[in-house]
């Protein structure tokens, strides 16, 4: 190994992965503190998303559950997390009012997650947070790089 490639570490803070990683936590918490200014959200939600009792893990359920409801397996496995973990998730969200656990009617020893009506309007800011978080991304970066970049991941996360 060339002394160059030894000591010349700069690689390690800049690849892709670690980029990626970076945009991801600053849009998620630029979601999340938009998300704790808006009056549509209630005022125990809001608050905790304002002292960061609400983190990015905790939108896994508002991006991945299904406005018909999901099993925690199903749920757990489109998130990308271990059920244990979406177990822990769904009770937090559960004892904040989001979610509820309701019985599967095509499977009575199974249980769905669903949304709350004030889940339901905890989605709805999440989604004008979501457009407000990409139309600033489009603003700084220009928009002919967002779109590429918008191109350039789908088409990476779906190869």
């Amino acid at each position: 190994m060339s002394e160059t490639s030894s000591s010349d570490d700069r690689w390690r803070q800049a690849h892709l992965g670690r980029l990626l990683g970076h945009a991801l936590r600053r849009f998620d918490a630029r979601v999340l503190q938009l998300m704790a200014r808006d009056v549509q959200v209630p005022l125990a939600l809001s608050n905790l998303a304002a002292r960061e009792q609400v983190s990015a893990a905790h939108i896994h359920i508002t991006r991945h559950l299904s406005l018909n409801g999901d099993r925690l397996t199903d749920l757990a496995e489109r998130a990308g997390m271990a059920k244990q973990s979406m177990a822990s998730l769904v009770d937090q969200c559960e004892a904040w009012g989001l979610v509820t656990r309701e019985a599967d009617p095509h499977d009575a020893r199974a249980r769905l997650v669903r949304f709350t009506p004030t889940g339901l309007a905890w989605l709805e800011a999440f989604r004008g947070a979501v457009a407000q978080a990409e139309a600033e991304f489009r603003a700084e970066v220009g928009s002919e790089v967002a779109t590429v970049v918008a191109l350039g991941l789908e088409a990476y996360a779906n190869g």
